[in-house]
């Protein structure tokens, strides 16, 4: 994520306060993008809350600090790290074919015709457990990104039996578990690969894999996420990332922006050995795979990890004792999790319905909406349909 240069004096004023806006620097862009800042009242609502809840405040305790829950994808970083990461495993053959060629292993909700075509187009591309030579065998390369990107395999038959639920996304548990086999320090060596090839890209950057044209190869941590990161922190704050990209993924980005290991969640692999294996740990007592740090996932790993709640506790909304004080995110599926902050709730506007729907209904005035950081999205002429809004499953959306 490229660190746009600040003038000496705004970065004395970051400092100080959030909200410094940004500069850019000296990389080329594929076109000039629009750079902003925080709207003005969400910078001061921000500021009210450090001031409430900071370690100057009456009642501070540094045995119980306030916690603030960060989504990453499109929250603190423009565009999506698990993407990135996918792309560098392609182009680079870090897919290693899995045991015995059972494509299966890697995802029970394959469909038939999914692993029909995963085992046509790779199955002579390798032998099992070695790396799967993608970078030169287009058939192969295109049909995992069509079933990872599109839900479908290069001839438009559905990839999953079910894609989605409140609690996983296949195509996200797909990626972490197309790791196996790996140790957790090549994934991370992967990721900074992909990190840096594309955080320094031009903004609009595409790239080609297999036949894929036009595939994102661009990202950008948002200055005035960072810059907030680090005043919550330094306000003494117990920040948290959580992320529906696999955790050593998940790890590399964060530490960009101060964020230590152990204060990120992400999708996280069983290992065999010191290596991971295709199975995902769960969460709330669920069986293995079915709960994710994804959408009311993220909830049950929040509870789990940070308030340390006994496994039947962990899949509900907990007490306002046990809940973040200030969460972040920009996607319906962080909805639950944004909910649950008992105090701030800030969602970055792309658009997304059911989280829109909850912070423009603002419950008890704690919502805040900002624009995207770059290239902002224009405003929206239409009202939301917010009665008729559904959610991941297809059930009517609620607020609190």
């Amino acid at each position: 994520m490229l660190r746009f240069r600040l003038a000496v004096v705004a970065s004395l004023a970051c400092l100080l306060a959030i909200g410094c806006g940004h500069v850019e620097g000296a990389h080329p862009r594929a076109a000039s993008p629009t750079i902003a800042g925080w709207l003005p009242e969400n910078r001061a609502r921000l500021d009210a809350l450090r001031a409430a809840r900071g370690r100057n405040s009456a009642g501070y305790d540094p045995a119980h600090r306030p916690v603030a829950t960060f989504d990453w994808d499109n929250t603190i970083m423009r565009n999506d790290i698990g993407d990135a990461v996918m792309s560098e495993m392609l182009l680079h053959d870090a897919i290693l074919q899995p045991t015995g060629r059972d494509w299966a292993r890697t995802s029970g909700a394959l469909t038939h015709d999914a692993l029909t075509a995963l085992h046509a187009a790779c199955d002579a591309a390798a032998e099992p457990g070695a790396p799967l030579p993608t970078s030169r065998t287009p058939a192969c390369a295109d049909e995992i990104l069509a079933i990872y990107a599109d839900g479908k395999t290069m001839s438009g038959a559905s990839a999953w039996t079910r894609e989605i639920t409140l609690t996983t996304k296949e195509s996200y548990a797909w990626e972490a578990r197309l790791m196996a086999g790996h140790t957790p320090d090549e994934i991370r060596d992967i990721t900074r690969r992909a990190y840096r090839a594309d955080s320094t890209a031009a903004i609009g950057a595409t790239r080609t894999i297999g036949t894929h044209r036009d595939v994102t190869a661009w990202v950008r941590i948002y200055d005035p996420m960072r810059e907030l990161v680090g005043a919550l922190q330094g306000s003494g704050f117990d920040v948290w990332i959580v992320s529906a990209s696999p955790q050593y993924v998940s790890e590399i980005v964060a530490a960009e922006i101060g964020v230590a290991a152990d204060h990120v969640i992400g999708i996280r692999n069983a290992r065999d050995g010191g290596r991971l294996d295709y199975d995902l740990e769960g969460c709330g007592g669920a069986p293995l795979d079915t709960v994710m740090t994804f959408d009311q996932g993220k909830r049950c790993w929040i509870n789990r990890v940070i308030f340390g709640l006994p496994e039947n506790a962990q899949l509900a909304r907990a007490d306002a004792q046990h809940r973040p004080v200030f969460s972040a995110g920009d996607s319906d599926t962080d909805v639950a999790f944004v909910q649950d902050a008992t105090e701030l709730k800030l969602v970055i506007d792309r658009n997304r319905p059911a989280i829109m729907c909850n912070a423009l209904s603002n419950f008890e005035r704690r919502w805040i909406v900002q624009p995207m950081f770059i290239d902002p999205l224009p405003p929206r002429a239409a009202p939301y349909a917010c009665s008729t809004t559904m959610d991941a499953v297809g059930a009517p959306i609620v607020d609190e």
